[in-house]
């Protein structure tokens, strides 16, 4: 069956917030993207709802945290972002639920974003491959947590009586984006950032070593996605 085509994405946009739920995350599907956006002088920021501290079997959690938090904080300035937060909640057991609505909510609440992007939260990623729970969970808190943020009777004990000293209700939201969906609708050109993608990515060595993928070529595996994409915008290129 032919894929869906896609339709280029509205960029009419300034603060875009990526929340996702590991180190990592981001890289495998959107640090291309999010190069794009800086380039284009928006201000985009990073919220990890865990470290990833259980992410590599031969590292302890408490070592393993630090390493891919400074990964990650390296990984997202080479694609210009500045704004990095992990918001400490436990690598490999997160629960869509109210708790995981509220930390997210407030983050929401702090960057006061247009949009929010985060990760596919399908059970698979093409039909076959299962998702991980991690990611399943934080995709479907984001959608209502972008709506908790707005209304003030939603975890008011977040918000400040006084609007210039604290958090304020947010429903500035327009779109919450999810990358890499299996129902994907729009694609965006990442022609000129992609080699950003690829060194974003590639900043992630420990993670991709503990994960034992010798064979792991970061720009091989983002082409691969990045060609389907273009496929599906209709571009002819073989450089798209």
């Amino acid at each position: 069956m032919e894929p869906t085509p896609l339709q280029p994405l509205s960029e009419n946009f300034e603060r875009v917030l990526c929340v996702v739920a590991h180190p990592d995350d981001l890289e495998f599907g959107a640090a291309a993207a999010v190069a794009r956006w800086t380039g284009q002088g928006k201000t985009v920021g990073y919220v990890m709802v865990t470290s990833g501290e259980a992410g590599i079997d031969g590292i302890p959690p408490e070592e393993c945290r630090p390493l891919r938090e400074a990964e990650q904080i390296t990984s997202a300035h080479l694609v210009g972002v500045d704004h990095v937060e992990f918001l400490g909640e436990r690598d490999g057991v997160l629960e869509y639920g109210v708790p995981l609505r509220a930390v997210i909510a407030e983050a929401v609440r702090r960057f006061r974003p247009d949009v929010v992007v985060t990760g596919n939260f399908r059970d698979t990623w093409d039909g076959e491959n299962l998702n991980q729970a991690d990611h399943i969970a934080t995709g479907r808190a984001v959608l209502d947590a972008v709506r908790d943020a707005g209304n003030r009777w939603v975890f008011p004990e977040q918000l400040s009586s006084d609007p210039e000293q604290g958090l304020q209700p947010w429903g500035g939201v327009g779109a919450v984006l999810a990358f890499a969906s299996p129902h994907s609708t729009h694609g965006v050109d990442v022609t000129e950032t992609f080699d950003q993608g690829v060194a974003s990515l590639t900043a992630h060595a420990a993670y991709i070593k503990g994960l034992g993928w010798d064979d792991f070529d970061p720009r091989r595996f983002l082409e691969g996605g990045a060609r389907r994409t273009g496929d599906r915008l209709g571009w002819s290129s073989p450089d798209r």
